[in-house]
């Protein structure tokens, strides 16, 4: 029950960030070409950005890692497994973001909105003295979570949406 929740969460979160996106977007559409604005738009997956790990005999995740639609890059939370402090896992994590970002064509600078799922909501300071770090002077906007579990080991784990 706790996992369809948070699943309905997510769903709903990404909706609401896609029209959040277009709505933005849209006070450029008179300065775009028309052609342009009529281009098609296609759902794109991005089988090769930071794949999960495949265990031999494993069945495929039923998930993508990153799918593309337009200009919007939306990427599949990632969490950090291993052992080691919430920084730890929040540099791990934020790190293979980046990755990911930019093997599909985007970057840190191009984040618009992050979820950052916690286990412990008492690691929000720790957490939040690495990823300030990372998106530089415009930070993406951001919803905290609290909740358990995350994953494995994982204390944290970070989805977002950029653009391309």
């Amino acid at each position: 029950m706790e996992s369809q929740s948070r699943r309905t969460l997510l769903k709903n979160a990404a909706k609401v960030a896609a029209a959040a996106a277009t709505v933005t977007a849209g006070s450029t559409i008179a300065a775009t070409p028309a052609a342009a604005q009529m281009a098609p738009r296609t759902k794109k997956a991005w089988p090769d950005a930071n794949e999960p790990p495949v265990v031999p005999g494993a069945a495929a995740p039923p998930y993508s890692p990153a799918i593309s639609y337009g200009n919007l890059l939306f990427l599949s939370g990632i969490g950090h497994h291993g052992g080691g402090t919430v920084e730890e896992h929040t540099k791990a994590v934020l790190d293979d973001i980046e990755k990911q970002l930019v093997s599909c064509g985007s970057s840190m600078d191009k984040v618009l909105k992050v979820n950052v799922y916690l286990k412990n909501s008492s690691d929000w300071g720790a957490m939040n003295s690495v990823y300030k770090t990372r998106f530089g002077k415009v930070p993406p906007t951001r919803t905290t979570i609290g909740c358990s579990p995350v994953g494995d080991n994982a204390l944290i784990e970070i989805e977002c949406i950029a653009f391309i």
